[in-house]
């Protein structure tokens, strides 16, 4: 499975969490670090399929994508043992978690795999 198959979704969850934070509870944090992380991740995983479809890997992307996701599990995991709240905090930071060895393992394989072009 390739990276942006992943993160493009993931990214849209973490834009749609941060606006209905911000929508619901007025959390600015939420609308910053949802938005702004999420739109991040939009763009690695854009980077990732350009570089597929020019049959490429783009390690640029894999890189803003460990951290992205690294921070997120980190940041949210701190959270979720502070509050103990499953939403957001617990549900972002296991997602994240899962997201974080998925790139760390797409990273110890090689990328993306190319196809070989057929002729």
């Amino acid at each position: 499975m390739h990276d942006f198959c992943f993160t493009i979704p993931y990214g849209l969850a973490l834009v749609g969490g941060g606006l209905f934070g911000f929508i619901q509870k007025g959390s600015t944090a939420s609308l910053a670090g949802g938005v702004g992380t999420g739109l991040l991740l939009i763009l690695a995983g854009y980077l990732s399929l350009t570089a597929f479809g020019k049959r490429k890997n783009s390690y640029i992307a894999l890189a803003i994508e460990i951290l992205c996701a690294g921070a997120l599990t980190w940041i949210m995991g701190q959270r979720y043992l502070q509050t103990s709240k499953i939403m957001p905090a617990g549900i972002i930071a296991g997602l994240s978690g899962v997201m974080t060895l998925f790139y760390l393992f797409k990273l110890a394989t090689g990328g993306n795999h190319i196809p070989a072009k057929a002729d």
